[in-house]
This record gives structure tokens, C-alpha cells and sequence, in this order.
């Protein structure tokens, strides 16, 4: 088994990309049959955008060298050809973002955990919000909203007090920021399959950016949000620290 290796640019995820390397080799990305990023959900994060940029589709298993690891395996040196061999996998889909700003200009982005908006200034945000072309809230005055994968619901989605979704639920989950008008308005669960409008009101007394994990466009007029199904990234998991195992745990804590 050929494997890559790849870690962000602590002291710890490089030490320990070079003792993996010593000791199972370093391939190409184009060859390796398994990747493996080594630090935290943001470096795994940083590699799957990559992935869908430079289009690579290998299995990925990552183990944490950084701070929550959500994402990953946690990091051992030994036996990893066989842990990688006794692994689960899981495909998680991206979602895809079309912004378009008071210029005119588009910006496309991909986003494995979310799609949100915010607020740019002291003024709240005033949004109307359409499903599948169906206005469902004509003025949501907020900070923000976001639209959250299965994958990436356990992140900012749930520290904005939105749902965890269970991995392969084929839904996602639509959470508010700091809601003032519909003051008790907490989201909605949305079909996977639709498609997400969000036309920024009063843009110019009320600015708002997008951001798509990373990915930050400022000074929006409207957003399209959607889940990309052409677009499948494979992890794997050790059978005893799954995806879906995580997830299901998630919603028993304190």
C-alpha cells in the first residue's frame, strides 16, 4: 500500500510526518492508494478543498496531531498499514456556493462544513430566505444563518444551538445567528436535494459577507446554496472511532 503524507506546518504534525515517512515511505499524490493528513479538523479541512481543486478522489485517513481532531483518527505510529486495511469508510458531499456581489461579480466556493452568512457592521443582518425558488421567510434580521452538512454539523452549527445530523441523514440543517426577528425562529431541517436563496435587504444600510468554510466573498447582494452530489470525499475511520459513531455521541454530551 502506497501512502501520502501531508501536515500542516506545526512543529508536531511535521516531526511526526517525518517519522512516517521513515518508516512506511512517502509516495506521490497521484500514486498513493491512501492519503494521510496529519493535525487538526482544519488541516483536514485545507486538504479536501484541495482535493476538489486539483481533482483526487483517494481515500483519506487522517490522524490528529492538533487540538479536537473531530475529523481524524488519533495519531499512532505502529501498525498503521493494518489499521488502514480494519478501517470503516464514510462519504461525505460538499456544499457548493454561488455569491453575488453589489457589483455583479460572482464567486463560486465549495464548503465540506458550512455556508454562512454574517453581519459586516454594528447593523443586523435583514434576509429573505427561499427554498427551491419558494420564499419560506421573506425578513429574517439576524447576525447570520448558515446552512451545515451532516459532516460539519458538529462544528459552528451546534455552537449556534443547531441539530447534530446524523452522517448519510440526507438532510441539512438550516440554523440562525442570534435570531431578533422571528425572535423564537431556531432554523429547519431542508432536504439534501434542495436548493438554498438567501437576497440580502437594505444591503447598502446592512452589509453582509458569505463565507464557505474558508472561503469569504464581502458585500453580497445574494447567495445560492446547494449539495453538491457529483462531489464524494471517502474517510476512513478505525472501527472503533467511526464518523457516525462520533456524531451519534455528540448528541449524549453534556
Amino acid at each position: 500500500m502506497k501512502l501520502h503524507f501531508f501536515s500542516n506546518e506545526t512543529d508536531i504534525a511535521q516531526n511526526a510526518q517525518a517519522t512516517l515517512e521513515k518508516r512506511y515511505g512517502q509516495a506521490s499524490l497521484e500514486t498513493a492508494d491512501v492519503i494521510v493528513p496529519l493535525g487538526g479538523d482544519g488541516t483536514m479541512l485545507s486538504f479536501l478543498h484541495k482535493t476538489v481543486v486539483e481533482d483526487i478522489d483517494t481515500p483519506i485517513y487522517g490522524m490528529n496531531q492538533g487540538s479536537l481532531g473531530f475529523l481524524l483518527n488519533p495519531y499512532e505510529e505502529t501498525d498503521l498499514l493494518d489499521r488502514i486495511h480494519q478501517a470503516g469508510s464514510v462519504d461525505i458531499h460538499p456544499l457548493k456556493m454561488c455569491a453575488t456581489t453589489h457589483n455583479g461579480d460572482t464567486h463560486e466556493a465549495v464548503a465540506f462544513n458550512e455556508v454562512s452568512l454574517m453581519r459586516e457592521t454594528r447593523q443586523a443582518a435583514k434576509l429573505e430566505i427561499a427554498i427551491n425558488k419558494t420564499v419560506r421567510l421573506p425578513e429574517l434580521v439576524c447576525d447570520g444563518i448558515m446552512v451545515a452538512t451532516p459532516a460539519g454539523s458538529t462544528a459552528y452549527n451546534l455552537s449556534a444551538h443547531g441539530p447534530i445530523l446524523p452522517i448519510g441523514a440526507n438532510v441539512l440543517a438550516l440554523t440562525p445567528i442570534s435570531a431578533f426577528r422571528p425572535r423564537r425562529w431556531k432554523g429547519a431541517l431542508i432536504r439534501e436535494k434542495s436548493t438554498f436563496e438567501f437576497s440580502v435587504m437594505e444591503a447598502d444600510k446592512r452589509p453582509v459577507s458569505v463565507t464557505a468554510d474558508s472561503t469569504e466573498v464581502r458585500d453580497i447582494a445574494s447567495v445560492k446554496v446547494w449539495s453538491s452530489k457529483n462531489i464524494a470525499r471517502q474517510l476512513l475511520f478505525n472501527p472503533n472511532h467511526n464518523l457516525e459513531e462520533r456524531v451519534l455521541k455528540e448528541q449524549f454530551l453534556n
